[in-house]
């Protein structure tokens, strides 16, 4: 069976970091199994908060967050020659995937160091330190939200806030390529990236 890139060139990736932009829409879920649940506190969370039944503990990831995506599905989104780059920021460990030589396209993903609130601090945020925030649609029952400090869509950037329990997330972003601007949704993105984070952290591939 052919493997294809699912995004380079006609179709790019992604950037991720905690204080960009988000945004999403759907495609298949990844299968379950996996890390040790994390624990979960719907009840004190206000009514526009989306809950996370099933929680994924994902403090394991802070040692190593590059193992967030294994290399087949990496290659899936940027192309085989993708190369992954750890950094540590105010935002919590991360790692960033890119093709060696190019600014654009790149996948972002960020293990969240900010509190025990899990996307609850991005409704909080809503309106005043995020003028972008929106919910799309989940990954098997994993809620997704695009958010931003401010709106950048338009030049190819999105992030994703992908809920793993009410009290965790990851960050995803997504940055495409030059020649994508403007032709494909990089929150569009930003949600198949983080579906196949999800598939990784709950052991599913």
């Amino acid at each position: 069976m052919r493997r294809a890139t699912l995004f380079l060139s006609a179709a790019a990736l992604a950037a991720i970091s905690a204080c960009s932009t988000p945004t999403v829409d759907g495609s298949p879920a990844p299968t379950s199994g996996g890390p040790s649940p994390a624990p979960s506190s719907s009840a004190g969370l206000p009514p526009d908060v989306p809950k996370v039944e099933h929680p994924i503990d994902v403090a394991r990831f802070k040692q190593d967050p590059c193992s967030t995506l294994t290399e087949p599905l990496v290659d899936e989104l940027l192309g085989p020659r993708a190369e992954a780059k750890r950094t540590d920021g105010a935002a919590g460990p991360s790692c960033r995937w890119s093709i060696p030589s190019t600014s654009r396209p790149v996948v972002h993903v960020i293990v969240s160091d900010f509190g025990d609130s899990g996307t609850a601090r991005f409704y909080a945020g809503k309106g005043t330190a995020y003028k972008l925030l929106e919910p799309l649609e989940p990954i098997d029952g994993y809620p997704v939200t695009a958010y931003g400090v401010i709106d950048i869509r338009g030049q190819g950037d999105c992030s994703v806030a992908l809920g793993t329990s009410d009290t965790q997330s990851l960050g995803i972003s997504s940055t495409l390529s030059e020649a994508n601007v403007g032709k494909k949704d990089p929150c569009a993105i930003a949600r198949e990236a983080a579906i196949r984070v999800l598939a990784t952290i709950r052991g599913g591939n």
